[in-house]
């Protein structure tokens, strides 16, 4: 691998990263960063392991090395949030993450001397913030969305506490995880060191990584503190009280993340405001309605993340405040602002579906962004068969048209003779 220069080494690992159906576009901001987050070294090993999870092993193989070396070295991409382990059936395995969420914030979830987390902020700012590539592709390019909002539970009222599904409240992730970590808010911490402190002065300290995710970030570098049920209540606590909404990984089963945020600082909700009325993640099922006892104060205006609210004149010349529906995300930040108690959350006419679970995410994504066969396929061989038959397991779920559309893009005899056994038996 020596003959491989520097630049084809960060070029080789965009590449790789862009071989996830959530890529990063090629810019020399995105250049700058890979330069911080990983050596030369790194960046040229790193660009040469699948994307589907794989061992030691595997990686000794396509290094060319010893499998303890590879481990070894596989251990400090762990450390330095680069990888994900994680253990199936007693065998340790190793993914590189998204870039979001991702390894892009796993680097600013904790202070860190190893980087200069001043200079990386800066770079993230002008990559996400100023050029607008990534963030369109990150929360736009599919319909299927990578994050999605809960409703704030303390303000539903008692009617609404009985109708309200388990995965649509975050206190249920929270009770049904096996590990809850905690870390720095990235986006507030990126926004603190790139000269734009949070407006709102929220707290930084209520970011919530789950499940395996978080266990690798805990014991690996310690990105993430694990921490209880208990304290993880009080993290969402303080965020309703800091009035952030919680956005989440768009899955029913195990999402991966709960993030608290604030209007200013987080990219979805950024973008929300920026790119109005379109949609960067999936709202609740919830949608405020404005009683008559509303005094046209601007509270619930000027708290609301995403600038929904707005205060109007009605015919009768009364101020009154006026929610954009398209905009909404259904949180609840507003009703618990209002003095008069004149906002209530109502279910919305038409449900929001979410996807069962990763997987089901992934496949979704990538069939509507034209990339199913980097699932299947990887670096032109198969993945294993446990994760081919998660993918298929999804793909014959779907409806007949999204069915269509994998086929087509899987081309594959094998999936095209599954989908017919499937038409024979409906028939």
């Amino acid at each position: 691998m020596g003959h491989i220069t520097s630049k084809d080494a960060y070029k080789n690992l965009e590449e790789r990263i862009n071989w996830f159906t959530q890529g990063a576009p090629p810019t020399e901001s995105l250049y700058k960063i890979l330069q911080v987050l990983y050596t030369e070294k790194e960046a040229k090993w790193v660009a040469l392991l699948p994307v589907r999870p794989f061992t030691a092993k595997k990686a000794a193989k396509i290094w060319n090395t010893s499998e303890w070396k590879a481990e070894a070295f596989l251990e400090h991409l762990c450390e330095k949030a680069l990888l994900v382990d994680s253990f199936y059936n007693g065998v340790r395995q190793f993914v590189m993450p998204p870039p979001m969420a991702g390894f892009i914030e796993f680097a600013l979830m904790r202070t860190r001397g190893d980087i200069d987390q001043k200079y990386l902020s800066e770079l993230y700012y002008q990559y996400m913030n100023v050029e607008e590539d990534f963030v369109k592709d990150l929360f736009f390019a599919t319909e299927t969305y990578l994050g999605r909002v809960y409703v704030q539970e303390p303000v539903l009222t008692s009617e609404n506490t009985i109708h309200i599904l388990d995965y649509e409240r975050a206190s249920h992730i929270i009770e049904d995880a096996d590990y809850i970590g905690l870390g720095t808010c990235y986006c507030r911490h990126k926004m603190l060191h790139a000269g734009h402190p949070c407006e709102i002065n929220a707290p930084l300290d209520v970011c919530l990584t789950l499940g395996n995710v978080a266990r690798s970030l805990a014991e690996n570098g310690q990105h993430a503190r694990l921490i209880d049920k208990k304290e993880a209540m009080d993290v969402l606590e303080r965020s309703y009280s800091a009035n952030l909404v919680q956005i989440g990984e768009n899955v029913r089963e195990a999402p991966a993340f709960i993030c608290n945020c604030c209007g200013c600082c987080c990219e979805a909700l950024q973008a929300a405001r920026k790119f109005s009325p379109m949609q960067p993640v999936a709202t609740t099922n919830y949608i405020p309605k404005i009683s008559e006892q509303c005094i046209g104060c601007g509270k619930c205006a000027k708290v609301c993340p995403v600038l929904a609210i707005s205060i109007q004149k009605s015919k009768e010349g009364k101020a009154i405040a006026q929610v954009d529906e398209e905009v909404c995300l259904g949180c609840g930040v507003c009703v618990q602002s209002c003095p008069k108690n004149a906002i209530e959350l109502v279910r919305r006419e038409v449900q929001v579906i979410t996807p069962v679970n990763s997987t089901h995410r992934f496949v979704l994504q990538a069939i509507e962004k034209g990339t199913l066969q980097n699932l299947i396929f990887d670096n032109q061989a198969f993945a294993n068969h446990r994760a081919m038959a998660a993918v298929l397991g999804v793909i014959l779920k779907l409806p007949p048209l999204n069915q269509v559309m994998a086929s087509k893009q899987f081309k594959s005899i094998y999936l095209d003779k599954l989908l017919s056994n499937k038409s024979t038996k409906r028939s």
